[in-house]
């Protein structure tokens, strides 16, 4: 068991996070002027709230599924490490807040080796019988850390203000300021869900699933990628939960070219991967929420967004198995028409050779 602390106000006691394969506790003083305390965009969310005992609130976060309570979950794809992380909100009595960010790191096979090609030593190759070093050098690059948010008109949407069913938002995934400036991201999945049994796919492999309810992630200054969307409703509950899974390349990730003309990518510049990336570092899943519900319930009946959702549940349906099964994107015409697109549809001679061979088996039957 790992146990850290973590660092808060030096006016108040210091959070203690016990990390194990399967939770991260976290155990956070309620002395000071401290008021409540909750995880990050999830204040309201009964589900993820602290238990309250002998004045200090304890947070049970679930890391064999680290998506229920929001939390960030970092693999190393070459070490194994795996990194989870969150932040834990609390509000003070003058009407402050601290932000407490809490972390536990888990190792990963320890004699993971890696290997590589060497080009093979010229015949005529002499090694110098004395080296001559001047200097020794020796970096490390930072771990990255992502944030997801989702803004309306610029302004960021917490899960404690509900949204309309349909209303225009966007959500960027973004890089910390150590660094941006050494990787680069791309979203390769993203499936939206009502945190129960409910749960639509928006992003597969690399891109849009319906790029009218969802566009492809773009860039425009290199370090956010940012998605313009309409918002979703489940009938069931008012929060909506999005979980991703991000790639971190050293630079920059290759683009992804999507059925619809448009390129999925990372950052700095558009680029077209004809293969997988040799420079990905990194895996992130992250999650993030909001609240939806009908300002109007009387509304919601013949809302156009609603056909909307049908479009990409539709859509969903054509996806298959995604251990294997080709994808199918959901395009919008001019008028508003949905288009399926599906890589596993019979061509016109597998129909004629199927179609023959139900003939001849007829005529046999009716022969005997």
């Amino acid at each position: 068991m790992q146990i850290v602390s973590a660092s808060n106000s030096p006016h108040s006691s210091e959070s203690r996070v016990q990390c194990t394969p399967e939770v991260m506790a976290v155990t956070v003083p309620m002395d000071g002027d401290r008021k409540i305390s909750y995880l990050d965009n999830l204040k309201d969310y009964k589900p993820c709230l602290p238990n309250i005992e002998n004045n200090a609130a304890t947070f049970v976060l679930d890391l064999q599924d680290h998506h229920k309570c929001g939390v960030t979950r970092v693999i190393n794809q070459i070490t194994g490490k795996r990194t989870f992380y969150h932040k834990i909100m609390i509000e003070l009595g003058d009407g402050g807040r601290e932000t407490v960010t809490v972390r536990c790191m888990i190792t990963g096979n320890p004699h993971l080796l890696t290997r590589r090609a060497v080009e093979p030593f010229p015949l005529d190759f002499n090694e110098p019988d004395v080296l001559n070093i001047t200097r020794y050098e020796e970096g490390r690059a930072p771990e990255p850390v992502l944030g997801a948010v989702v803004k309306q008109n610029g302004k960021q949407v917490s899960g404690e203000i509900s949204v309309s069913p349909g209303t225009p938002l966007s959500m960027e995934i973004f890089l910390d300021n150590s660094s941006a400036p050494v990787y680069g991201l791309l979203v390769n999945y993203m499936q939206v869900t009502d945190t129960g049994k409910q749960q639509e796919t928006i992003v597969f492999n690399g891109c849009s699933v319906d790029p009218y309810l969802f566009d492809n992630f773009v860039t425009t200054d290199g370090d956010v990628l940012a998605a313009k969307f309409k918002a979703f409703k489940f009938p069931d509950t008012t929060y909506v939960q999005f979980r991703g899974t991000v790639t971190v390349c050293l630079d920059k990730c290759q683009g992804v070219q999507c059925s619809n003309g448009a390129i999925g990518y990372g950052r700095k510049r558009r680029s077209v991967a004809s293969s997988a990336d040799s420079n990905k570092v990194y895996e992130v899943s992250l999650t993030t929420f909001i609240k939806v519900d009908w300002t109007d319930p009387n509304a919601a009946k013949d809302s156009e967004y609603l056909s909307l959702l049908k479009n990409l549940k539709v859509a969903n349906q054509k996806l298959g198995d995604l251990d294997g099964t080709p994808a199918t994107v959901a395009e919008h015409t001019q008028d508003n028409r949905l288009v399926l697109h599906s890589m596993d549809q019979p061509n016109a001679a597998n129909v004629l050779t199927q179609s023959c061979l139900l003939l001849f088996i007829s005529l046999l039957l009716a022969y005997y």
